[in-house]
């Protein structure tokens, strides 16, 4: 399990997994509007890192940041690790 901490916004953190494939599994966000955030993990659920990240990279919400695009710069993160 994954956790990454969120900056600026209103989930405070980002816990998932990341298979060997990259594919994205069980992701939760710790704090934020919930159903919204239950649907970004639905959606994203199976499929691959470098699949997500360019679809969420760069969304704006506030402070210039999203939750799908601090999804997409977790998940950067550890395809970068």
């Amino acid at each position: 399990m994954i956790t990454y901490s969120t900056k600026g916004t209103c989930s405070k953190q980002i816990v998932f997994d990341l298979d060997d494939e990259h594919r994205i599994h069980n992701v939760k966000f710790i704090g934020g509007c919930s159903g919204n955030l239950q649907g970004i993990g639905k959606l994203v659920e199976g499929r691959t890192a470098e699949e997500i990240v360019p679809l969420l990279k760069g969304i704006r919400c506030r402070n210039n940041t999203s939750c799908p695009d601090q999804l997409a710069k977790a998940l950067e993160e550890q395809l970068n690790a």
